[in-house]
């Protein structure tokens, strides 16, 4: 019964990293900058993944034992605004169907997860320069009840996260080519009733993108570092959370705005899934006010 109890919690704790992973680049990383006030964008994106592959803690990749398979769906509706000059705002409620099935028991969760907000903004713009470069800062809320049971996958950490980035880019206009990315910490605050800790997280991000007649395609380099986690007040080191991925989709104009389809590769990592998770979004700018 304990090996089913551990198995249970840590397919639970997978299945939240990649939750996470997905919903660390919610916007697919559109290469526009700071909004205008009244201007904005928004985004409904899914994610699915199903896989029977995980990385182990020294980062070996290996079948989910005991014949294990974690399903992982995503949505998350992303809403931008801007809100004065140099300055808008981000805000990201998420749906998850998250399943994980082993020779102990087949488990599923559905609802609504986390919910995100970020607050950007540009600095240089006040300066009078248009050079794209902004400091963006965010936290994520629990969003209802974690509950601490090895039968029930939760659909968030239960925790708060507070995380600052900047981001830089570069448009090589007239060529339809730009580059952008960005780089962030994330301070993860402890689950006060799984006494779980993560640890804080370095995160990046890096994209090229462009158009091709009335195509538009994206390649993105992601991922994270994670410092070593605690469980009840101890640190484990091997409970640590990286990962790598890459990126690659095209787009193609639909009604108001675009949809876009692709796929996310797990190149490395430790203590999460393995394997492919395919993506669709579609993105429509918006006149707010």
């Amino acid at each position: 019964m304990k090996t089913g109890i551990r198995r249970a919690q840590g397919a639970a704790a997978a299945l939240l990293g990649m939750v996470a992973a997905a919903a660390a680049f919610p916007e697919l990383a559109h290469p526009q900058w700071v909004e205008s006030p009244g201007a904005g964008w928004a985004a409904l994106a899914a994610y699915h993944q199903n896989t029977t592959e995980e990385f182990r803690s020294n980062g070996d990749r290996r079948e989910i034992f005991p014949n294990g398979r974690a399903v992982t769906t995503s949505s998350f509706l992303t809403i931008a605004a801007g809100l004065l000059p140099g300055v808008d705002v981000w805000i990201q409620p998420s749906f998850h169907h998250l399943r994980f099935d082993d020779v102990t028991a087949d488990r599923t969760s559905t609802g609504f997860g986390d919910t995100r907000i970020w607050l950007r903004a540009a600095p240089l713009a006040w300066l009078g320069s248009d050079l794209p470069f902004a400091i963006r800062g965010g936290v994520k809320l629990p969003f209802g009840d974690f509950d601490v049971d090895a039968e029930i996958i939760p659909l968030g950490d239960g925790q708060r996260d507070l995380e600052i980035l900047v981001e830089a880019g570069h448009s090589f206009w007239p060529r339809s080519v730009y580059v952008m990315g960005w780089l962030g910490y994330r301070w993860r605050e402890e689950n006060t009733e799984s006494l779980r800790d993560f640890g804080n997280e370095l995160f990046y991000f890096a994209q090229v993108g462009g158009e091709v007649g009335p195509f538009g395609y994206k390649v993105a380099l992601d991922g994270w570092d994670g410092e070593s986690g605690s469980v009840e007040g101890l640190a484990i080191p091997s409970f640590q959370r990286d990962l790598i991925q890459l990126q690659s989709t095209l787009s193609y104009p639909a009604g108001p705005g675009a949809v876009e389809a692709g796929a996310r590769f797990t190149l490395k990592g430790k203590n999460l899934p393995a394997g492919t998770a395919f993506l669709l979004q579609y993105f429509a700018r918006l006149g707010l006010f």
